[in-house]
């Protein structure tokens, strides 16, 4: 009977993960609506129509010989020096609902910044400027780890909503936590 209950337990976590983000979908659906009626004022008021979504700013233009893979390697680096950790990666869970990051941490100390509550993380979708945030229901809490004393060598992670699976396997995105930044990262 107990063996039945923690499984019962585990399809009501997923289930519930599920729903919150079908709410989610749900409450920023009126979100666009608000924005095209915005723009329909403006447009008749005179003003040039603008994007409801400010594009991300055009990176620097990059030298010939310095490839994807170069550049990659050298933002890694750069994380693990400034902040004290490696991205493991960042893929799609809960049926697409869900993006799960995940970063392990290699010098405890550089990394405190990212356990810190006041900081809520959020993702940006690079090719559309979408951000998506950490999802907090009332009873579990915010989707992420955090800790006073991070442990080098383990692995956290934060989860993130996705409404409507605007981001799906290929897309580019940059996660940020207060100051730290992971740009170019390829959803799995």
């Amino acid at each position: 009977m107990t063996g039945r209950c923690s499984h019962k337990l585990g399809r009501c976590r997923i289930v519930a993960l599920l729903m919150l983000a079908m709410g989610l979908l749900t409450s920023c659906e009126s979100a666009p609506s608000a924005q095209t009626s915005a723009s329909k004022s403006a447009i008749a008021a005179g003003a040039a129509e603008t994007p409801t979504s400010a594009p991300l700013e055009e990176p620097a233009a990059v030298p010939a010989a310095k490839t994807q893979a170069a550049a990659t390697r050298e933002s890694a680096e750069s994380l693990q020096e400034r902040w004290g950790v490696e991205v493991v990666g960042i893929s799609t869970s809960a049926a697409g609902y869900m993006l799960d990051f995940r970063y392990r941490v290699l010098d405890p100390e550089k990394a405190v910044p990212l356990f810190d509550r006041k900081f809520k993380p959020y993702l940006i979708d690079q090719a559309t400027g979408a951000k998506l945030l950490v999802p907090a229901p009332p009873k579990v809490g915010p989707l992420r780890q955090t800790t006073r004393a991070p442990e080098a060598g383990r692995v956290y992670f934060m989860i993130f909503a996705n409404p409507g699976r605007m981001i799906t396997a290929g897309n580019k995105v940059t996660v940020v936590i207060g100051e730290f930044r992971a740009e170019d990262l390829i959803v799995q």
